[in-house]
């Protein structure tokens, strides 16, 4: 973690402006992106935490965010194509979890976030939690739209918290999960060398979090799961199916998608660790026996 105290991480925020059904008072929190993976999952265990008081869910299509507002929680029409919806979006809104956009169009995505601060910082929305990216901080490649959009935010005058998001486990795992049951053997071509990914699901818990957890202002986290190899990885998988999977290596035009990155891994740019996600979550990462258990039980 980089800024911030840290000291109190995964406390709950207890009373502050906005008023409740009970006559308390609590933090508005909104939320972008509650129809995605990432944002449904964040803002279904914001609802475990405290309930749906204060609690604005912001959707691009609100008819899809239904059953968010048959459960009691606040609806607003927000699209980030379309700056004029963000005014009655964001209003008296204090802390603004902002999911970073899925449009990798050059230019339209940190178009899209500078859109949402500065219309965050006109309603007054005290702090924003940013889903960035790890290498954020380079600006180079994946990561350089984040590192943009963590500037634009800074310079702002909001405070932040910046979760530097792992690449999900899920797409590593569920791609090699159907190699092993298709053709009983996994490959890949990172040299057997150590990678850290992060499931999904626990990033968006770590999201909700930061939202409501003290100690977080002007904080830095980047959020790595455990280390893992792709023979470990078949290894794994086979004692799940309970059958035999080997593991392959081929060359970076034989890997497909994952051949793009494997230079990155081989070269050791993904091997390192940090506690940020396990203190966020209170509990140690989901490794990866944890992860395919989840994708099996789908």
């Amino acid at each position: 973690m980089r800024g911030g105290s840290g000291s109190d991480i995964g406390t709950l925020t207890a009373l502050s402006p906005g008023p409740s059904e009970s006559g308390l008072y609590v933090t508005k929190i909104a939320l972008t992106g509650v129809t995605g993976n990432l944002g449904r999952i964040a803002v279904e265990d914001l609802l475990g935490r405290a309930g749906p008081a204060g609690v604005v869910a912001l959707a691009r299509t609100p008819e899809k965010a239904a059953p968010l507002a048959a459960r009691g929680v606040e609806v607003r029409h927000a699209d980030y194509d379309l700056p004029d919806t963000l005014d009655g979006a964001l209003a008296g809104v204090e802390v603004l979890l902002l999911v970073s956009g899925p449009d990798l169009t050059p230019g339209v995505r940190v178009a899209q976030h500078q859109a949402v601060v500065e219309r965050a910082v006109r309603a007054g929305v005290r702090r924003i939690v940013y889903t960035s990216a790890l290498g954020a901080d380079d600006g180079e490649g994946f990561a350089a739209d984040h590192g943009v959009t963590e500037k634009a935010i800074a310079a702002s005058g909001l405070s932040y918290t910046f979760l530097r998001n792992a690449l999900y486990s899920e797409a590593f795992v569920g791609a090699a999960l159907a190699q092993a049951r298709q053709i009983g053997t996994v490959t890949s071509s990172t040299g057997g060398r150590p990678l850290n990914t992060a499931r999904l699901r626990d990033l968006a818990l770590a999201a909700s979090a930061a939202l409501t957890g003290t100690g977080h202002e002007n904080a830095v986290y980047e959020l790595r799961g455990p280390l893992w190899t792709y023979p470990e990885l078949a290894e794994a998988l086979a004692a799940a199916l309970g059958g035999p999977v080997g593991y392959r290596e081929v060359t970076d035009a034989e890997a497909g998608w994952l051949g793009a990155l494997a230079p990155m891994v081989r070269a050791g740019a993904l091997a390192e660790t940090g506690p940020d996600l396990e203190r966020l979550l209170g509990r140690p990462a989901t490794d990866l026996p944890g992860t395919i258990a989840a994708l099996l039980a789908r």
